[in-house]
C-alpha cells in the first residue's frame, strides 16, 4: 500500500444513468485481518454499532495550524458572498484539503475497514457558527449520493472542540443494520442544513450517542448510520471536516466518479477520475 495518491490521471468513465431500483444500499460488515491502526474491538464496534470514536489523529500544535488555515479559507469564502456550509468537494480546489484527504494517519484507519483499495471522493467543511440556528435532521448519507453499492466510510475530523454545548453530531447506534430507510423532504421550519428528514428516528432506534471530540480527533461512520445535530446555541463555533472514502469497486454516477482520488491500491477499471492535486491552494 502507498501513503500518497498515485499520480496517474484517469479519464473517468461517463456513467450518467443510475437505476435506483438496482442500487444496492445494504450494509456489509468490513475490516481486514491485520489492522494497522484500529483495534479488532473498534472494527467490531463499527460493524455492530455503525461508528468508531474517538480516534486521535493530530497533535494540538498540528491542529492549531490546520484551524488557522481553515479560518483564512472561511474568510475568503464569506468574502465571496458564499456561506460557511459551501466549502464542498474541497480537495479538488485546495491543495491543503487534498493532502488531508490523503493523510496516512487517517487513511490507515480507513483502510483497516475498507481494505487495500481505497478511493477518497468527498471533502466538505460543516461549520456551525455561534447561534446560527441551523440543524441537521436525522438522515443517512447514502440517500444523497448517486453511488452503488453502499461502501462509504465518512471521517469527521474535529477542527474545533465539539460537544453537546456547541451542537456536536449525534449517532443512532445500529440504525445502519436496517438498510436504507424512507425519508421525506425537510420543511422550512426545521432550519435543516440538508434537505432530508427521517421521521421518528429516536422512537425507532433509541437513545442517540453524542459525538464529542477534541480538535484533532475524528470519528468514523458508515454511510447508512442515522446521524444529525441540533442547532448551535452557544457562543462557540463548531467546525468539522468530513472526508469520504469507499472501495474502488463502488460505482458513482452523474459525474461523481470524477471526484475520486485513488488513495491506496489500484483501480483496474479506471472508473474513478483520480484528479491530480490542485497546483495552488
Amino acid at each position: 500500500m502507498t501513503d500518497t495518491p498515485t499520480p496517474t490521471h484517469y479519464s473517468a468513465i461517463n456513467d450518467d444513468v443510475l437505476d435506483e431500483e438496482q442500487r444496492d444500499l445494504s450494509f456489509r460488515p468490513c475490516g481486514v485481518d491485520a489492522p494497522v491502526r484500529l483495534t479488532r474491538e473498534q472494527i467490531d464496534h463499527f460493524n455492530e454499532r455503525g461508528y468508531v470514536l474517538p480516534v486521535d489523529v493530530f497533535a494540538t500544535t498540528e491542529m492549531a495550524e490546520i484551524r488557522t488555515y481553515f479560518d483564512a479559507l472561511l474568510a475568503r469564502v464569506l468574502a465571496e458572498g458564499k456561506d460557511q456550509y459551501s466549502i464542498s468537494t474541497a480537495h479538488m480546489k485546495y491543495r491543503r484539503v487534498y493532502d488531508l484527504l490523503a493523510e496516512p494517519r487517517i487513511v490507515d484507519c480507513v483502510a483497516d475497514l475498507l481494505g487495500e483499495h481505497v478511493v477518497g471522493w468527498g471533502s466538505h467543511f460543516f461549520c456551525k457558527m455561534p447561534h446560527d440556528g441551523k440543524t441537521v435532521a436525522w438522515h443517512q448519507d447514502a440517500s444523497y449520493w448517486p453511488m452503488t453499492p453502499s461502501k462509504t466510510v465518512t471521517v469527521w475530523l474535529a477542527v474545533d472542540d465539539a460537544d453537546t454545548d456547541n451542537a456536536c453530531m449525534r449517532f443512532l447506534p445500529a440504525s445502519h443494520t436496517h438498510g436504507h430507510l424512507p425519508y421525506r423532504e425537510s420543511d422550512a421550519t426545521e432550519n435543516n442544513v440538508l434537505n432530508q428528514t427521517v421521521e421518528e428516528a429516536e422512537d425507532r432506534f433509541g437513545e442517540p450517542v453524542n459525538v464529542e471530540l477534541k480538535a484533532g480527533q475524528m470519528s468514523m461512520h458508515t454511510d447508512l448510520l442515522l446521524h444529525g445535530s441540533k442547532a448551535n446555541g452557544s457562543d462557540r463555533r463548531r467546525c468539522g471536516l468530513t472526508l469520504r472514502y469507499c472501495t474502488t469497486d463502488v460505482r458513482a454516477y452523474q459525474g461523481w466518479s470524477g471526484k475520486g482520488v485513488i488513495i491506496r491500491g489500484t483501480d483496474p477499471s479506471r472508473h474513478w477520475g483520480n484528479p491530480p492535486p490542485p497546483e495552488q491552494d
